[in-house]
């Protein structure tokens, strides 16, 4: 098992440095002709006009307030590891971020504890089932399993640090707000709305702590990862936010040093290998990218080195991911050469 778990964590570790390295190699030619302003105004342009009239998928309706935003919103944005933001269509919207949380809570985790706090509690494999099997927990007792799921993702909640539910949201909230370069808030109506609809996530909390995969309370993980899926964010925010990964954990606006480098290649490979449910494998080979979506209609992508893109658009796909989200991200890594593992013969 020891050998097994070894052998996972290195492959981990070799996906994220393969895109790193591709993406440094691509840096380099980049420095040498960069990537023009009027380039990346026109593949935000060029994405938002060519999906903003597709009507496919469904607003989320389990959490009863997300099937009442408006369908029809649809934000795009991108920010570079310079800082500069281009944005186009529904970009003032605020939207609760849901899953996407996971990300930036893992970070957390890893910079409080380190790899070993997440590798031997809950595992970095993707699961092959659902976001919120309970099957998938008890296969394995709750592990071989990973943050991005819900299982684990209330567990990495329930390992955040602090004498009081207090103290450990201060932490969760300030690294979600380092990441986006603002104080960010809850929408206390999804909130509230999410809380009287969780009774599958708190049985969840319940069975991952009686197999010890987390030290705190499990009621109290349950309301704190209810609470984190609430944060509002805007397209913009999700965008600077994938900026920071790309960055090498440095907000590029503010300059705020939001995660250390070297936890930064582990985050971008739990993303990319479980960052969009059951289609994270098709999205990985059609894009290279790691990402994470949402089911409020958000989707934050990290093409590292380079940019990272935020998108709002809340009808999903069978899978959960935005529909809209999906196909503008594509377009816009395509048009700018995103993808970290693409690269051209010498």
């Amino acid at each position: 098992m020891i050998q097994s778990n070894a052998s996972r964590r290195e492959l981990a570790k070799g996906l994220a440095l393969m895109g790193l390295l591709a993406s440094s190699s691509a840096s380099t030619s980049a420095q040498a002709q960069p990537t023009s302003a009027s380039a990346y105004e026109a593949a935000v342009k060029n994405a938002y006009e060519q999906f903003r009239g597709l009507n496919e998928g469904k607003n989320a309706d389990y959490i009863p307030v997300l099937a009442q935003v408006p369908s029809n919103y649809f934000g795009v944005g991108l920010c570079t590891t310079g800082g500069k933001l281009y944005t186009a269509g529904d970009i003032q919207p605020q939207f609760s971020i849901q899953s996407v949380s996971k990300v930036f809570t893992l970070a957390l985790v890893l910079q409080e504890s380190g790899e070993a706090a997440v590798e031997n509690s809950v595992g970095v494999d993707a699961t092959g089932q659902v976001f919120n099997s309970i099957t998938a927990v008890e296969q394995y007792r709750g592990k071989e399993m990973n943050p991005l799921v819900n299982p684990g993702a209330i567990a990495m909640t329930g390992t955040v640090k602090g004498s009081s539910p207090d103290e450990i949201w201060a932490k969760i909230i300030g690294i979600h707000s380092d990441f986006a370069g603002r104080q960010l808030g809850v929408d206390q109506v999804v909130y509230k709305s999410e809380s009287d609809t969780n009774q599958r996530n708190r049985a969840i909390s319940m069975l991952m702590s009686a197999y010890e995969r987390f030290p705190g309370d499990p009621a109290v993980a349950v309301d704190l990862y209810t609470r984190q899926c609430a944060i509002a964010v805007t397209a913009k925010d999700l965008a600077v936010m994938g900026a920071t990964l790309a960055n090498g954990g440095k907000n590029p606006i503010t300059g705020k040093q939001a995660l250390d480098p070297r936890h930064v290649p582990g985050v971008l490979a739990v993303m990319a290998t479980a960052g969009l449910y059951d289609d994270s494998g098709k999205w990985l080979f059609h894009t290279g990218l790691p990402a994470k979506s949402g089911v409020g209609g958000g989707i934050v992508a990290v093409s590292p080195g380079k940019f990272g893109i935020g998108t709002f658009a809340p009808p999903l796909d069978a899978a959960g991911n935005s529909v809209r989200g999906q196909r503008a991200i594509a377009a816009i890594s395509e048009a700018l050469g995103g993808n970290p593992y693409a690269s051209r013969p010498t």
